[in-house]
């Protein structure tokens, strides 16, 4: 029988834990449906900012008659990726309704203004080529299948959004803090002396700030907006990966591998790019998977307080803040819900990394050397 490659002896090793497993499936499905986005969701107008005020907090599965009028405005239809990545504009004007009666070229309706308040009779004209095709053509039944927020808003759409927001955010978080961690981190593991003392100043200093207050601070002096959250967030992360780096280097630049590729001739660079970061891959990944989460949590948390994605862009932070003080009414489900998918989604995050420690053979890898 063929002796198993490490890479292939990891991916086993893996597989043997049944919830990481099951972590991963989660994530792949979330980032499935993120990257759809637009395609799937029930509003696909750009930010699913698509309001109706007359349906303002309605129950998950409400379902209501609406009157479909094709805008006075020309609206240019957008291509398969731009709709995919931006969303595409309506075409038409929906208003819900409770009944309709067609008259000529009029339709004659009572429009549903709330529960508690008497239809509003209204008529509209109509195109006689639409009129011609009958109800389909002007008349359309709409289910929200996880209710609508207070503005009105299909809940489901900005949920979806919302795992594009948070996914982006935890992924140019730990790209950002691996570049910089990875290159702090192994310079300072492996030329130590002087180098080593700033660069572990430095970290010291980092690491004693709150994560959450220095995001805040980064975000002040950058300024409010998706692409310095990125930012904001990478920067605050970097040092638990430059801890890790340095401890791994230097227990790892003294073996025989290290000093047989110095006697023959090899640079620093090379030595460290060739030989050491291959080797400690592993507990990198597993730091890497559990900044991804704890970036989702910081993303939340800034924007639950105002500082990351403005709206009416839809993050799971800023839905909760929107609607946290529907908790004690009979609409506790506008918060509940994004607070459900931020805890899946960092649960299964940190599943994930519980499996790749056990996979890689990580038993006690510490951080604060």
């Amino acid at each position: 029988m063929a002796e198993l490659t490490p890479t292939q002896r990891t991916w086993k090793n893996f597989k043997r834990n049944k919830f990481a497993v099951v972590g991963l499936l989660s994530i792949i499905v979330c980032v499935i449906v993120a990257i759809a986005g637009y395609l799937i969701m029930p509003d696909s107008t750009p930010l699913a900012n698509n309001q109706t005020i007359q349906l303002s907090i309605k129950k998950p599965g409400s379902k209501f008659m609406m009157l479909h009028l094709k805008k006075a405005e020309h609206i240019d239809p957008v291509g398969f990726f731009t709709k995919m990545l931006f969303g595409q504009p309506a075409f038409y004007r929906d208003i819900p309704i409770t009944n309709y009666k067609v008259t000529g070229s009029a339709i004659q309706v009572n429009e549903y203004i709330g529960d508690e308040d008497k239809p509003e009779k209204k008529t509209y004209q109509l195109p006689p080529a639409v009129i011609a095709q009958g109800p389909r053509a002007y008349i359309t039944h709409k289910t929200f299948l996880l209710g609508t927020d207070v503005y009105g808003r299909d809940m489901l759409s900005r949920l979806i959004l919302g795992a594009r927001i948070s996914l982006s955010v935890g992924l140019m978080a730990v790209i950002i803090s691996l570049l910089i961690g990875i290159t702090v981190g192994a310079i300072a593991g492996y030329f130590g002396g002087w180098i080593d003392a700033a660069l572990s100043w430095l970290m010291n200093i980092l690491w004693a700030l709150p994560a959450l207050l220095l995001v805040i601070a980064i975000s002040f002096a950058l300024g409010k907006g998706l692409w310095q959250i990125f930012i904001a967030v990478g920067l605050s992360k970097w040092v638990e990966v430059a801890r890790l780096v340095r401890g791994q280097v230097i227990s790892i630049k003294q073996t025989e591998y290290i000093e047989a590729a110095r006697s023959l001739g090899y640079n620093n660079a090379r030595i460290i790019r060739r030989h050491i970061l291959p080797n400690i891959a592993g507990p990198i990944l597993v730091m890497a998977s559990s900044n991804f989460a704890s970036a989702i949590l910081l993303e939340a948390g800034l924007s639950f307080l105002g500082f990351g994605a403005q709206p009416p862009m839809p993050t799971w932070g800023s839905m909760i803040k929107e609607h946290y003080g529907y908790i004690i009414m009979d609409s506790a489900y506008l918060s509940i819900i994004p607070g459900v998918a931020i805890m899946l989604i960092v649960y299964a995050f940190n599943l994930v990394t519980v499996g790749l420690r056990d996979a890689f053979d990580i038993k006690s890898q510490s951080t604060r050397i």
